[in-house]
């Protein structure tokens, strides 16, 4: 009789087991495809405040509370997120020496080099296995530029959203002249230019210029450029896509009109928002769309509207991709991913869209929503913010920082001192070379 009870027990313990099993992971499973979290959930555990830092990149309180804060509290209820805010002039060199160590980073690819050559920068291929995190849920084309920064292919960040380039016009402007706004089919830079010629005129007194390039990084991000050869290690300015890219600009600057009196050649967002003498910028999304919603809020909102970025001969572009990162320093490394998964879920990464932001996850849907939560983009031609295809970074070096200010000592010269652009070219690629050599040897 008890050997019959003993089998009943163990047969209805083996029978429980399955059960046991399969709701856990069903609801793993569920969890990881719209979040790519953890199974660690927050109950019960012990509380955890972690760093955030942002550097470079614009990210209001609002959207750190919406974004990260709001989110995690919801999933993780353990972890509390701190935002380090130094003083604007406090350099991430000068932060680390002085003890302040963040757990998570928040800034763009263009400064990864900056991080990494501080020996605070996280190869997540650890964690992302050890929290079973789905890399297929980003955009190929961001986790490739992401892993071009390192010669070992690491994954030193994630990107929480894609910056990319728009063209920005006042049609009001446009409409004066009686000149018909840029296609919806978008257009390349010589057909740009030839749309700001009509626009660059004076009326009654006020010089209007037709259009901006936002200088030589943005135009060059229309094509697979670096400041640096990887082969040889010196300075690529004198290619053809290089020559290409200053030869548009000058084009630009010798337009009739186009350089103020002043010797003004480059005009900013205020030249756009304010003065409201510029027809058309080209710029980041997120350089103007959080400022023309402030101006519509003060009750002087402009009547513009957006058009894909111009291109050469293939419609795609470049963008700065928004990143995480995890501090090597941190000791919360894994409630540090956790953050990180959490703001790449589904429902984080709407909210984003439906913010201005456009999406990391590869989710095509999600553009029907973008900027929806935002007034000044009602009724804008949102389906031109993806026109152009993204395409993957150029080969970045660590030393693009030490020598980028040679594109503007070329920009220099030939939009004020006349030089031609081989002339131009040459003389930065010598400055830049020169440069190159001292710094490797004082390393």
């Amino acid at each position: 009789m008890m050997k019959a009870i003993i089998n009943l027990i163990i047969s209805l313990t083996l029978l429980a087991l399955p059960l046991g099993g399969c709701a856990p992971r069903e609801g793993l499973e569920a969890k990881q495809e719209t979040t790519g979290a953890s199974d660690s959930q927050g109950q019960d555990k012990k509380p955890v405040t972690l760093t955030f830092y942002t550097y470079g990149n614009t990210l209001t309180n609002t959207e750190f509370d919406n974004f990260f804060v709001q989110p995690v509290k919801k999933l993780y209820p353990h972890i509390t997120l701190k935002r380090i805010e130094p003083p604007a002039t406090t350099t991430p060199e000068e932060l680390f020496t002085s003890g302040t160590v963040p757990d998570i980073i928040y800034t763009s690819d263009g400064s990864y080099y900056r991080f990494t050559t501080l020996g605070a920068v996280e190869d997540l291929k650890t964690l992302i296995e050890k929290h079973h995190f789905d890399l297929n849920r980003i955009k190929p084309v961001l986790t490739e530029s992401i892993r071009s920064y390192s010669s070992k292919g690491e994954l030193v960040a994630l990107p929480f959203s894609f910056n990319l380039s728009i063209l920005y016009y006042n049609k009001d402007i446009f409409d004066k002249f009686g000149i018909a706004y840029p296609p919806d089919a978008g257009f390349t830079w010589e057909k740009a230019l030839d749309l700001g010629r009509q626009l660059t005129r004076s009326d009654n007194g006020v010089n209007y210029v037709g259009i901006d390039l936002g200088g030589p990084t943005q135009v060059a991000r229309s094509l697979p450029l670096s400041l640096i050869d990887p082969q040889t290690g010196k300075g690529a300015l004198q290619s053809a896509g290089w020559t290409q890219v200053f030869t548009t600009l000058k084009q630009s600057y010798d337009i009739p009109g186009f350089i103020g009196p002043d010797k003004k050649y480059s005009y900013d967002k205020d030249s756009f928002m304010k003065d409201r003498t510029l027809a058309m910028r080209v710029s980041y999304l997120a350089n103007m769309i959080g400022p023309l919603e402030e101006l519509r809020q003060q009750g002087k909102e402009l009547n513009w509207d957006l058009a894909p970025p111009p291109y050469y001969d293939e419609p795609s572009v470049g963008g700065s991709i928004h990143s995480l990162l995890i501090s090597s320093k941190s000791l919360h490394k894994d409630e540090a991913f956790q953050v990180i998964t959490t703001a790449l879920s589904d429902e984080v990464q709407r909210t984003a869209v439906r913010n201005g932001r456009v999406a990391s996850i590869d989710k095509p849907e999600l553009e029907k929503e973008y900027g929806a939560d935002i007034e000044v983009l009602k009724g804008k031609k949102i389906a031109n913010v993806f026109k152009v295809k993204p395409r993957k970074v150029s080969t970045p070096s660590e030393f693009d920082n030490d020598i980028g200010k040679w594109l503007t000592k070329a920009t220099d010269d030939i939009a004020l001192n006349g030089t031609d652009v081989n002339t131009a070219v040459r003389k930065a690629q010598e400055g830049i070379n020169k440069d190159l050599e001292s710094i490797r040897k004082n390393r």
